[in-house]
């Protein structure tokens, strides 16, 4: 069965006694072996139980075929339901799963982790169609999603994180939830544990900057800045490190338009020096200097110019029509052109 968003939490909590299978898929392979982690832990009690939970590769299953259904067929020596985690799992595997799920269905329970499927994915299409099985996609966390996680890791160390702070946080963590979460445990270990005696600490916009300014997460700033500059070989080197440091194409579309969004607010102000210190989250200040330079290149038709080539490269993106790295990196190049008055030019469409 396909499963909608707003009953994905609801599902995982009777997965074990409604299906006999969930498949994880998404571009937040963080976020999916999380989701991943927690069903194995449900259904086995320790996700790390030998008795309980047995793991395959994509590389064992290609070595041996018949392992997988060997495995599937397996019961607990302990007692209880068995879990078999699958990782790496890809269309190829969609028929042995298939017949798999066909009749009364596998005897452990299964988990399956996978990357980014198509809509006409072959794997998703058996999940899909599955009585006794689920497919769940994981995306990237979008601004309310990443707060709330943002605030519920550090609660659970006892901080609470300042509006600033958090702002902060949501503009520049990625969407991946696993990098997310590597980040906060960071910032957590900087500010120390909150003992008794002490209450809750918070999280100022001063303690985030300190520990997260030099994060891969902020691959994107010097991306974005390079962008605001129109420095055409610096966009292309950035671009190149966001995407090794695990930032989406959308994510960085994304970031390259709020950048370009607070360029035009701090234009348009009688006081740019004024608009800047009000911008929320605030510029890092060894940037203030560089982003209010930025500022005169940037008229209000070129910013509407480059918004409009933003959001027609997201939507060659999820059209799936090119490949996603040239379209956002072209994109970004013929936007870095209007910085030095150069009119960004639009591909033809194909018919």
């Amino acid at each position: 069965m396909k499963v909608v968003a707003s009953d994905q939490d609801r599902l995982l909590q009777a997965a074990p006694a409604s299906v006999s299978a969930v498949l994880f898929y998404g571009p937040d392979q963080g976020l999916v072996r999380e989701r991943a982690g927690e069903l194995v832990a449900r259904v086995a009690g320790d996700a790390a139980d030998p008795f309980r939970v047995a793991e395959l590769s994509a590389t064992q299953l290609k070595d041996d075929p018949a392992l997988l259904a060997d495995e599937a067929a397996a019961l607990s020596l302990s007692g209880g339901r068995r879990v078999l985690r699958l990782r790496e799992t890809a269309d190829g595997h969609a028929p042995a799963l298939a017949e798999l799920l066909a009749g009364p269905g596998p005897a452990s329970f299964l988990v399956l982790e996978a990357g980014d499927l198509a809509k006409r994915s072959p794997l998703r299409k058996v999940f899909e169609a599955a009585r006794n099985a689920a497919a769940i996609a994981c995306f990237l966390d979008d601004a309310k999603a990443l707060g709330r996680v943002v605030v519920e890791a550090l609660s659970s160390h006892g901080l609470a994180v300042e509006p600033e702070a958090l702002a902060y946080l949501i503009s520049h963590m990625g969407g991946d939830r696993g990098v997310t979460r590597q980040e906060l445990e960071k910032l957590a270990l900087y500010m120390g544990a909150s003992g008794p005696d002490t209450g809750v600490r918070r999280v100022a916009i001063e303690d985030v900057l300190a520990v997260i300014a030099d994060s891969s997460a902020l691959s994107l700033e010097d991306l974005i800045f390079a962008l605001g500059d129109g420095d055409r070989a610096a966009i292309d080197r950035g671009f190149a490190r966001a995407l090794l440091e695990g930032n989406e194409e959308i994510t960085i579309l994304h970031a390259a338009a709020r950048h370009l969004m607070r360029l035009h607010l701090v234009s348009a102000a009688p006081d740019p020096q004024f608009a800047l210190k009000t911008l929320r989250p605030p510029v890092f200040y060894k940037l203030e200097k560089r982003f209010l330079a930025q500022v005169p290149a940037w008229s209000a038709s070129r910013v509407g110019e480059a918004l409009d080539r933003l959001n027609r490269a997201e939507i060659d993106i999820k059209t799936g029509a090119q490949p996603k790295a040239a379209v956002a990196e072209r994109a970004l190049l013929e936007i870095g052109g209007l910085a030095r008055g150069r009119r960004a030019k639009t591909p033809p469409r194909a018919l």
